[in-house]
């Protein structure tokens, strides 16, 4: 008879052992599919909040800028959280933020609403579920970092692809309108959050906390708890102070801004660009489609590579995905064209964020990188809002997207240079960080509670 155990530190299937930081993964991936997929696929609300508020498109686009600029902003208080009081207890703020703010935007009448509720309460969410939960999934690993990381980060790809034909049947089953809409927004706010909170009982701030080693440690090696509360707050304190003293501290946070910005501006306009050069509209959106499951592919592969190879090659490989492809566009007409576009910068636009975890534990190891990551995360979301903006001004200005997908192709290349000159990730950067410890937040080691 086949042997099964359910208990987290001796996880069997069939007599099989399976380690935590797998299920880890697993639970981590579907609160991320849940908290970002259907805020991120909210664009195909857009032309819905135009038709039944009376609002422009301007106005509506001001909000999903202000939504990633908060999202980006939050990054660096979302990780400190993470770090000095634990995952597990942020998640909960997150999905608790994750439903009031879908709530109150089903309820929204006026545009300040749309900008606070939607903008502002939902982004904050989301920098919590894009940022503790991310670093908390590299301290479950000291091998296989890689595929771990991938399998979370494609979850984020396979989002819309699950989100937008829910939120569609959603409103079509309400009968459209501002009820379908409001629907839309209630409906997976209410059950996504509480699915959410319901996960978190089965994700454990570090393998400490149930009594197990990462998975690759040395079966010799001590299992030592992650500080938390003031001991975490002067650890933080120290690391942060330490990190960024090197170069590499800025220029991540640098090259998250340019390929952010540089990746925007295809995101928002690929479909106004190809309707332009006379694409239909069905078309226009299946090379975005095209565009968002190629990126899923490489989601997963490319922090593999990065494990395995170094984050340095990846990065920069994918970062040129985002700048060479969008010469096709100079020249795009047919929609053959557009789908080759789609193709080759999604291998580019999938992998240029899903490596950021990696090279972070490469550079910093074990340290309380939550923070770190943070911060490089509020250059993604200021990038996002700064390429989407500017690159709409330019088409505004110009009367076609010729400007705009030139910016698009300075601002990765901006980023490819940036990648070029980053440090070797053979060695970490601060080895012996703990040494300027103060001796009580060094010596002992204080189990992570809930």
């Amino acid at each position: 008879m086949a042997k099964l155990s359910l208990k987290p530190s001796s996880l069997a299937v069939g007599g099989r052992p399976i380690h935590y930081a797998w299920v880890i993964v697993f639970v981590g991936a579907v609160m991320r599919l849940f908290s970002s997929s259907f805020r991120s696929s909210s664009s195909i609300l857009i032309p819905r909040l135009v038709d039944s508020f009376g609002w422009s498109y301007g106005a509506v686009g001001l909000g999903f800028a202000i939504q990633w600029i908060v999202s980006g902003l939050f990054g660096p208080p979302a990780g400190m959280l993470g770090d000095r009081y634990g995952v597990r207890w942020t998640m909960r703020l997150g999905a608790l933020l994750f439903i009031v703010g879908m709530v109150l935007t089903g309820f929204m009448q006026n545009l300040w609403q749309f900008y606070l509720f939607f903008g502002v309460i939902l982004s904050a969410s989301m920098g919590i579920f894009q940022v503790p939960l991310t670093a908390a999934v590299t301290i479950w690993f000291r091998k296989h970092l890689g595929a771990g990381m991938g399998l979370l980060q494609s979850s984020q790809g396979i989002g819309p692809l699950v989100a937008v034909p829910i939120m569609l049947l959603i409103i079509q089953a309400f009968g459209g309108g501002i009820d379908g809409l409001r629907a839309a927004f209630w409906i997976p706010g209410i059950m996504g959050g509480l699915i959410i909170l319901v996960l978190v009982q089965f994700f454990y701030n570090e393998p400490a906390q149930i009594g197990v080693r990462a998975l690759g440690a040395p079966d010799d090696e001590p299992i030592k708890a992650v500080q938390t509360g003031e001991v975490a707050k002067v650890r933080t304190k120290v690391f942060i102070k330490q990190a960024q003293r090197t170069s590499a501290f800025w220029n991540l946070i640098g090259i998250h801004f340019w390929g952010c910005a540089g990746h925007a501006i295809v995101l928002v306009y690929l479909v106004a660009m190809a309707e332009d050069q006379g694409v239909s509209k069905e078309l226009a959106a299946g090379a975005f489609v095209t565009m968002t499951v190629t990126s899923t592919i490489t989601r997963f592969a490319v922090p593999v590579i990065a494990d395995r190879m170094g984050s340095k090659p990846a990065m920069a490989g994918c970062f040129f995905l985002q700048v060479a492809p969008i010469f096709l566009l100079f020249f795009a007409h047919d929609p053959w064209q557009f789908y080759l576009f789609a193709v080759l910068f999604g291998i580019g636009f999938g992998g240029e964020m899903s490596a950021f975890p990696i090279i972070n534990r490469q550079y910093y190891g074990s340290g309380p990188i939550g923070t770190t990551y943070g911060y490089q995360m509020m250059g993604a979301g200021v990038g996002m809002a700064a390429g989407a903006l500017i690159g709409g001004q330019l088409r505004d200005i110009t009367g076609n997207f010729d400007a705009t997908m030139g910016l698009s192709l300075v601002l990765s290349l901006i980023g490819v240079i940036s990648i070029i000159v980053l440090p070797t990730t053979k060695k970490e950067l601060l080895p012996n960080w703990e040494d300027e410890l103060p001796g009580a937040s060094h010596a002992g080691h204080i189990h992570a509670g809930d």
